[in-house]
């Protein structure tokens, strides 16, 4: 059973509870200006984690702030890559300001989705973030087709899984547009942790259990609660025994 457990959170997106959720995570994800995020957003945040001594991640997605990254958008191939170098290029000139190292990269939203079921889009992704991930890891959901492209291309990953969202039996994600995805109780929360944890499976919304990897969980740092559900999440996983980092 892992002893070492990392939680992270999605940061820079404009909630501006940074300083409230760093003390709790051992990751985080940074928006990089697709769905949210300026240069500005992103030192403030790089400074909080390296305060905190948080593990920094990069945060691309889709370049649509409208909807906030999370709807799937139909962009050309070219299209994407310049988005996706502007955003992962901004981010490293940022981080390099601070001397700060880039721990990991991962999508955002519906492009996160996207491309855990697409091939090409997976493909795609990764000839574009090869050259950022060389000393980095990229966090995938298991079982998902950019877990199989990344090993097949020799890149770093780390599986992830979500302390905050309901899963469907195939390991997708409930969608948002269902009342029951997100879930909010902190005790919830927990529960839905310790038992992937401690069992290396997750109950999906059906019921079913199915086998899951996690290296790292996430909370999403938009919730209404979030700061809530990482303090509790954080403290009883100490007390369960287990080293946050």
């Amino acid at each position: 059973m892992i002893k070492s457990i990392d939680i992270n959170c999605d940061v820079g997106e404009g909630v501006e509870n940074e300083h409230l959720l760093m003390p709790f995570i051992s990751s985080c994800n940074i928006s990089c200006g697709g769905h949210f995020g300026d240069a500005n957003s992103i030192d403030e945040t790089i400074k909080l984690a390296i305060e905190n001594n948080v593990k920094i991640g990069a945060h691309p997605s889709f370049p649509d702030r409208e909807n906030f990254g999370r709807k799937l958008m139909q962009i050309s191939d070219d299209e994407l890559k310049k988005s996706f170098q502007n955003q992962l290029n901004l981010f490293s000139e940022r981080l390099s300001f601070f001397d700060g190292k880039l721990h990991h990269i991962k999508p955002h939203g519906a492009l996160y989705n996207a491309i855990a079921v697409d091939e090409k889009l997976a493909v795609l992704f990764i000839e574009l973030s090869r050259n950022y991930l060389k000393d980095a890891f990229l966090y995938v959901p298991y079982n998902s087709v950019i877990e199989k492209v990344a090993l097949k291309n020799n890149i770093k990953i780390k599986y992830e899984a979500f302390a905050d969202r309901n899963y469907n039996n195939d390991l997708s994600l409930v969608s948002r547009t269902h009342k029951n995805a997100l879930l909010v109780d902190k005790t919830a929360v927990l529960k839905h942790v310790l038992y992937m944890i401690k069992n290396n499976q997750v109950k999906t919304i059906s019921g079913f259990e199915k086998k899951i990897k996690a290296d790292t969980f996430c909370v999403h740092g938009d919730t209404k609660n979030a700061v809530e559900i990482v303090k509790y999440v954080y403290e009883n996983l100490k007390k369960e025994g287990f080293k946050i980092g």
